[in-house]
């Protein structure tokens, strides 16, 4: 039996990780965990009054998530998860010392950004909290890169045949 994996899609608001973390999840039949489901209430209540969450507010919520992943690992589940993971010591949390798990960095420039974040309907996050994404993205150099305005089906098809 094949050793578990976990796929982490990260990139700013807008960027699809939901949308194309829920088409890999579906397409590998592995299960799929949206980093919005791990954040707490305040945070979301923060954010949908359009301010940032500072290293203190994401924390919690990035420890939610490399705990998820290290369940989803210890019991043999290949699984895709999403997280921003903005900065590189965001993503040493999620990262450092987790056997199996390969990071997809969905590169987007802020227009397709603020374009995309601006359809969405009853999100918490609005599109003028856009701005402060790009400013604290710190882009990894240790991760698969795609361009997002890619078609989806390219978009997989890149993370599949480079990854699996």
């Amino acid at each position: 039996m094949p050793s578990p994996r976990i796929i982490l899609l990260m990139g700013v608001a807008g960027s699809g990780k939901t949308t194309i973390g829920r088409r890999l999840a579906d397409q590998l039949g592995w299960r799929y965990h949206e980093a919005d489901d791990f954040h707490s209430a305040g945070n979301k209540d923060k954010m949908g009054r359009g301010i940032p969450l500072d290293d203190y507010d994401r924390a919690p919520w990035l420890a939610a998530i490399r705990a998820a992943m290290d369940d989803s690992l210890a019991a043999g589940r290949s699984a895709v998860f999403t997280c921003s993971g903005l900065k590189e010591k965001y993503r040493r949390v999620l990262l450092d010392g987790a056997p199996g798990v390969s990071l997809v960095y969905l590169a987007c420039d802020i227009e397709t950004s603020l374009a995309r974040v601006g359809r969405r309907q009853g999100h918490y996050m609005k599109a003028d909290m856009v701005k402060s994404q790009f400013e604290a993205l710190e882009v990894p150099a240790d991760a698969l890169t795609i361009d997002t305005r890619l078609p989806p089906d390219k978009i997989l098809a890149e993370i599949t045949q480079r990854l699996l």
